[in-house]
């Protein structure tokens, strides 16, 4: 049974392994008329920005001829139009002049000059929806001269299997209706949450970094694998469906991974030993030390 929820809090809902977040129902917007056009712009077709593409087009959110590119070298927009069979190519003016969305997924190094150069031809009513770490949206409405609505959002790089997480806070100007623009954007790539802008930075520590925590561990654990005798393409797959089954048990039991771990720890075994070692090594206090690490310098990105 559904609740009413403040807007800040989240709800998770079992949807194809996709937890939603419900916005109030969107009110009149008065950039309809832009928001009617389905064309998604994203700005800077790296990593992050290939990732949300390559979600989008599997997942059918949008068609080929819905998402246009750009990419800072031709040689990157050259993949991404072989890959994608996408229009990318690098005048980021042109992509503004025929896009409802723009999607900045540029470095944060180069979110000013990105900013500068764009700031003049965005149209009112163009909703900018940054995924730049450490960007604040007050950072973005700076530059801009109408009062567009920007969502600031932290995806990570799982979005590109449609498994990733994205969080997403609003600007000074954006409403409900801009917000749940965004979630039916990233919703079908991965699980969504609304928060306060505040908590951003953390996200970006925590679930924006956190793959590449998993990956050392995935690949410790398959090295552990090997050092045992198994063949590396087997402890890799062990490895691998191991954390993906222990996730997805967090995940759909919404128990606490204390409580899952003791179920696996019997008396006298085998897993007591290891953890011994985990915790001889510093594992625990180290994941906690790399969040915090990520998170202050996520805050360190953009100063304003």
């Amino acid at each position: 049974m559904k609740e009413k929820t403040k807007k800040t809090e989240i709800k998770p809902v079992e949807k194809k392994g996709v937890s939603k977040v419900h916005a109030k129902t969107p009110a009149p917007s008065k950039s309809k008329k832009l928001q009617a056009n389905n064309v998604i712009g994203i700005i800077g077709a790296g990593k992050i920005g290939e990732a949300i593409i390559s979600g989008l087009l599997d997942q059918k959110v949008k068609s080929r001829s819905e998402i246009i590119a750009t990419a800072k070298s031709a040689r990157r927009a050259a993949y991404i139009k072989e890959n994608f069979n996408i229009a990318c190519n690098n005048d980021n003016r042109e992509l503004i002049n025929k896009c409802g969305v723009i999607i900045l997924a540029v470095k944060p190094q180069v979110i000013s000059s990105v900013l500068s150069e764009i700031a003049p031809h965005i149209k009112e009513g163009q909703l900018i929806i940054s995924v730049a770490a450490g960007v604040t949206t007050f950072f973005i409405e700076s530059f801009l001269r109408s009062k567009n609505p920007v969502i600031r959002a932290m995806p990570n790089l799982c979005c590109q299997v449609n498994a990733g997480m994205t969080a997403f806070s609003k600007g000074s100007n954006a409403g409900d209706e801009h917000v749940e623009t965004a979630i039916k954007l990233f919703e079908p790539v991965s699980r969504v949450v609304v928060l306060e802008e505040k908590h951003l930075d953390a996200v970006t520590g925590l679930s924006g970094s956190g793959p590449a925590y998993i990956y050392i561990a995935i690949e410790a654990l398959a090295e552990g694998g090997v050092k045992v005798g198994l063949p590396r393409e087997v402890a890799t797959l062990l490895a691998a469906q191991t954390a993906l089954g222990a996730a997805q048990m967090v995940l759909k039991t919404h128990s606490h991974p204390a409580l899952l771990k003791d179920m696996v720890t019997t008396p006298a075994g085998v897993t007591i030993d290891g953890i011994m070692e985990l915790e001889e090594g510093k594992f625990r206090v180290t994941l906690i030390k790399a969040v915090m690490k990520g998170t202050e310098r996520s805050k360190e990105l953009v100063k304003v």
